[in-house]
């Protein structure tokens, strides 16, 4: 008799199967450990706005906090010069975070608005976060406001409408 040398293909079928049995296992783990990893990261940057904005006020306390991320930041890719319209506080990839469209940052779109007015001062702002792709890059939205409160929103579509925003549960970090 010849001595048989290699693997049969039972044993390389079940070699095969349970390979596919882990990664069944383990894939749905690495979505939701990157989940978890970009709201992380949506939340750092809600802080960093946050801390911009109040940055901003105090550096133009005749304009009060900015309108705009673009404000906050400056150009992608170029040097920036602290102004009114580009003050620096925040990297370009935050401030641009929608040019090109929908690319975002770490798998949220950011945007930031007016709050209160009073006549000129912007005396309040808004800014959101809202994952690109719901239960792909993020399953919560994050809002905060001038109270500095990040806020969170279960169903991950954080609402524009400035109404809405103390609705949320405000995040115990």
């Amino acid at each position: 008799m010849r001595k048989q040398k290699g693997f049969s293909l039972i044993e390389l079928l079940i070699v095969v199967a349970i390979i596919l049995i882990i990664a069944a296992i383990a894939i749905p783990n690495l979505l939701r450990a990157r989940m978890a990893a970009n709201e992380s990261s949506a939340v750092g940057s809600i802080r960093t706005v946050t801390t911009a904005q109040v940055t901003y006020q105090m550096a133009y306390p005749t304009v009060g906090y900015s309108t705009t991320l673009l404000d906050l930041g400056g150009g992608l890719g170029a040097a920036c010069t602290a102004s009114q319209t580009t003050a620096c506080l925040v990297d370009s990839v935050l401030s641009n975070n929608g040019n090109p469209a929908n690319t975002g940052k770490s798998g949220y779109s950011f945007k930031s608005g007016t709050g209160t007015t009073s006549g000129t001062l912007n005396i309040g702002y808004t800014v959101l976060a809202v994952p690109l792709q719901i239960n792909q890059t993020g399953v919560r939205g994050f809002c905060a406001e001038e109270d500095a409160v990040v806020r969170v929103d279960p169903l991950g579509a954080c609402s524009n409408a400035e109404a809405t925003i103390p609705t949320f549960n405000a995040l115990n970090q």
